[in-house]
């Protein structure tokens, strides 16, 4: 095993963590071990992201940061890979000299040749894949997981062929690729032998899977053999873009109790100018026609959404349109994004860029309007009983670090510990947490019942209480 020690940082979505994993994967059956703490780092790898500008500036501060760092600690490496590296690589290359290795989004499997050429003191050097645009997304047989173990992304696909006029992911990633069923059963079977119970389907989209391998959409078939998978408990699918999700999609959500009646489906705006302008295939008809659908076949859906608000030539027109589209769906989750001109995008070039104080006041707005929404929905779940995921006990150091609690103070404790759940109506990080109090000792990972005791804002306060149905997943009234 080698003495170099590693620090990873991953920054940007969850299919970059993924990508993460795999690297760190690769570099552990190599002989490398990690270190959370950066000054111990002997190698510093940062995963970074440049979806809109303010991730792009993070992953710029991390990189300045990290290479003042390795000027004055004992740092002998420092790469650089993700989407920042493969749409700035000339700029990172002649403005941060400290770095000493770029790697591309597509030549991750390049992560171990990198740092050995940095660590015997070979001259820097660029990894990129010159068919990376064509390259079958890289899934390795065995993943580290670094969720905690208990619940997991899986990414069935890379790249996008929508190339919406605002966002810069193909011209990065490529077109849309699956993966092969086999590598995506494979990669989800060892998983779960490694103790995850839930599986989080990402992919730039996920409803597109399996067109370009088999000429048709599979991720019906997908859901129902992963399925099969015995000691998975949940399936929860993120980036469903509304046109491409079919009948038969969901059907498969109404019937298959493993997978979560929670969908994400990206929608960006509610006013049809717009979504012309964004190069969107749905309308608001064809959008609010779903939604009714969805919530006619399986009643108990939770939907999520995102909406861009001050994309070029919106109008206060176009911004009520977001408002009353937000005001009629009565989304249970929905994010707001102001607009971010991204270079070498057609919206970058469009006339009537809105301004910068417009697109904070309207994003407010937007989110004043979801946040009453959000919080009556949290309120009607009052009385419910619902299966929930431990995430930790609140009085872990680690949990308190990631997870806002004020919602657990509310619980008296004396008599039991207070720990933080998910329902199956939230993903981890971007949704909220169930606080429940329990006298038996509760494992990340356990699954409990919990009658729905109160609500706080976005968070839900419940009792543990016994089981009526070992196989319940959603909620029961």
């Amino acid at each position: 095993m080698s003495s170099n020690r590693i620090h990873f940082v991953s920054l940007g979505c969850d299919k970059n963590l993924v990508d993460s994993e795999v690297m760190i994967t690769n570099l552990w059956e190599k002989g490398y071990c990690f270190t959370d703490e950066e000054e111990a780092a002997d190698i510093i790898v940062i995963n970074t992201c440049c979806f809109i500008h303010d991730a792009k500036m993070e992953s710029i501060e991390a990189i300045l940061r990290l290479a003042e760092h390795k000027k004055s600690g004992k740092c002998k490496a420092l790469i650089v890979t993700g989407c920042l590296s493969e749409r700035y690589r000339n700029e990172l290359r002649a403005e941060i000299p400290e770095v000493d290795a770029i790697v591309g989004v597509m030549a991750t499997a390049d992560i171990c040749l990198a740092i050995e050429n940095v660590l015997n003191n070979a001259k820097s050097a660029d990894y990129f894949s010159e068919d990376g645009e064509n390259r079958e997304p890289v899934l390795n047989g065995k993943r580290i997981v670094t969720t905690g173990g208990h619940y997991a992304y899986l990414k069935i696909a890379e790249g996008c062929d929508k190339h919406c006029t605002y966002c810069i992911i193909p011209k990065i990633r490529g077109d849309y690729r699956s993966a092969a069923l086999e590598k995506v059963l494979t990669d989800a079977v060892n998983l779960v032998n490694g103790g995850v119970k839930e599986l989080i389907l990402v992919a730039q989209e996920t409803t597109l899977y399996g067109v370009d391998l088999y000429g048709r959409k599979m991720l019906p078939e997908l859901l129902k053999k992963l399925c099969e998978i015995e000691g998975l408990k949940w399936i929860r699918l993120l980036y469903c873009y509304p046109e491409e999700i079919t009948d038969e999609l969901i059907e498969v959500l109404r019937s298959e109790p493993k997978i979560c009646h929670y969908l994400d489906i990206p929608i960006q705006h509610g006013a049809d100018g717009i979504l012309k302008r964004m190069g969107r295939k749905a309308n608001r008809n064809n959008i609010v026609d779903l939604i009714k659908k969805l919530r006619r076949e399986i009643p108990d859906i939770c939907l999520r959404t995102t909406l861009i608000t001050g994309f070029p030539g919106e109008s206060k027109t176009d911004h009520l349109e977001n408002l009353r589209l937000i005001e009629e769906m009565k989304f249970d989750r929905l994010g707001v994004f102001t607009y971010s001109a991204e270079e070498d995008t057609p919206a970058a070039m469009m006339p009537g860029q809105v301004r910068e104080w417009t697109k904070k006041r309207r994003h407010k707005k937007l989110m004043e309007k979801q946040q009453q929404i959000a919080f009556a929905i949290a309120a009607e779940m009052v009385g419910k009983r619902l299966e929930v995921m431990i995430e930790g006990n609140v009085a872990d150091e680690d949990i308190g670090d990631e997870i806002d609690l004020p919602a657990s103070t509310l619980i008296d404790d004396e008599n039991g510990k207070v720990y933080v759940a998910r329902t199956y109506r939230d993903a981890p990080g971007i949704d909220g947490y169930l606080f429940v109090k329990s006298e038996r000792e509760l494992l990340s990972g356990d699954f409990v019942e919990v009658l729905v005791t109160a609500s706080y804002y976005y968070d839900l306060i419940g009792t543990r209480v016994e089981k009526s149905c070992d196989s319940c997943l959603h909620e029961k009234t």
